[in-house]
């Protein structure tokens, strides 16, 4: 792989396609795009032009979405190529890729399309984005009850070939409505003039078509299935999703909640590609937001002038005090939001978890109390006691903040992800600022 990766320049500049291309054959798909996506745009159209028909179509669906975009592109003037790639990938790979196009490049790249891929293509691309159908393959085997075992295997054989998957065998009635689901052990151990009805136990768990594929995550992992059935209102089998559609939308849904976590705008795939101005714009206006927040900091700061002019030791512990209130509350969202997104929370059970919430952040402030109240005692011992309350009160504060936020973005219908750790932090800042002054004013009587 090593050797290829040095080699593969001076091939490609002495036009030694037929060693290149020899050289291609010997290694895996994954090798391949790994090599396609450290290469130049007009190296990687060439290295691509030179794989097989399958090797094109297994490598294109490994490579990132923008790579993807410069194959097409660079395969422009070569037609019969582009058709073959396009007809060639699954179903479901071709329309997560054709769905991050605008509308007029999917148009165009949809003619090259064979007439019954057209409309599988059209049909996927009909479902509302997010939802299961978007995820789904059509492209499964399907047997009926009153078949043979023997006369399965010769379906399976002569159709199973196109099938994503072969683990499971679905079993549906004339109406083509899913009636049950058997694992290809089942079938293989069974005798071949059993009937399929006779395998059957009419126990299966389906997606519904319309659903979010936050809900196909949750049945995966409730399940443990390398495949699920999807059906529409009336039960009938329209499809199948696999295990790794899955994986690609737990990597772009944490991604994506990542992102949000961190205040960016939306997701970015790759920083090192990713042009100057779209970090910009992806970093600008949640930067800007926070700066207008931060300055009710300011003005509470102000608020508090004769305070701090007669004890300006103050101001030591207050980066402190108040940066630890809002770790406190990233730490807390960042349990709430993980928790919201695979269920093992709902938003019902906010009020449960107050409490207990209320019990360690108490416990977490006093500890932190300990620490800060040693340091003051050598820096500045005649605030140590406003410290020492000042940290309980701003960490149980920042962590009440964190807990509540998310169920909060939850209720309204947002993102919980959205409640991201500078907001929270912005916010369990202004409350510190208030909460050390405050306390300071009361003790010391200013």
């Amino acid at each position: 792989m090593v050797e290829f990766k040095t080699n593969y320049q001076s091939l490609i500049e002495n036009k030694d396609w037929k060693t290149l291309k020899f050289a291609l054959n010997e290694f895996d798909s994954i090798q391949i795009a790994q090599i396609i996506e450290d290469i130049s745009e007009d190296e990687e159209i060439i290295v691509f032009r030179l794989l097989s028909r399958n090797q094109a179509k297994e490598v294109f669906q490994i490579l990132s979405h923008s790579k993807q975009e410069q194959i097409i592109e660079g395969l422009a003037l070569n037609l019969k190529m582009l058709s073959n790639l396009l007809n060639d990938i699954e179903p479901d790979d071709r329309t997560a890729f054709f769905e991050e196009l605008p509308g007029k490049v999917t148009q165009r790249l949809i003619q090259h399309l064979s007439p019954d891929e057209r409309e599988i293509t059209l049909q996927l691309l009909g479902y509302p984005e997010d939802s299961i159908g978007r995820l789904m393959t059509p492209e499964y085997v399907a047997v009926k009850p009153q078949d043979s075992v023997e006369h399965a295997f010769e379906h399976i054989r002569r159709y199973g070939r196109d099938s994503e998957t072969l683990n499971v065998i679905y079993v549906v009635d004339n109406d083509w409505k899913l009636v049950d689901d058997i694992r290809i052990k089942e079938v293989i151990l069974a005798s071949p003039h059993q009937r399929i009805d006779d395998l059957m136990d009419y126990r299966f768990t389906a997606l519904d078509v319309m659903d979010d594929q936050e809900v196909a995550i949750k049945k995966f992992k409730d399940y443990d299935r390398v495949a699920l059935p999807v059906v529409n209102g009336e039960g009938v089998l329209l499809g199948i999703v696999t295990f790794d559609d899955i994986m690609d939308v737990i990597e772009e849904e944490t991604t994506e909640d990542f992102h949000k976590f961190g205040s960016f705008q939306g997701a970015i795939a790759n920083p090192l590609k990713e042009k100057a101005l779209g970090l910009y714009k992806n970093r600008i206006v949640w930067l800007v937001a926070l700066v207008f927040m931060n300055v009710f900091s300011g003005a509470a700061i102000s608020n508090f002038e004769a305070v701090i002019q007669s004890m300006v030791s103050l101001v030591f512990f207050l980066p402190l005090l108040i940066d630890s209130g809002g770790n406190a509350g990233a730490q807390s969202a960042t349990l709430m939001i993980r928790s919201l997104a695979v269920g093992d929370v709902k938003i019902t059970d906010w009020y449960k978890l107050i409490g207990k919430e209320i019990i360690v952040s108490f416990l977490l402030g006093v500890t932190m109390a300990i620490g800060v109240a040693a340091v003051a005692s050598f820096r500045a011992p005649e605030i140590v006691i406003v410290v020492s309350i000042t940290m309980v009160l701003t960490v149980m504060n920042g962590s009440l903040i964190g807990l509540l936020l998310p169920f909060i973005f939850t209720k309204l219908k947002l993102d919980p992800a959205t409640a991201s750790a500078p907001l929270i932090t912005s916010i369990a800042d202004i409350c510190g600022v208030l909460i050390y002054f405050s306390i300071a004013s009361w003790i010391f009587g200013i």
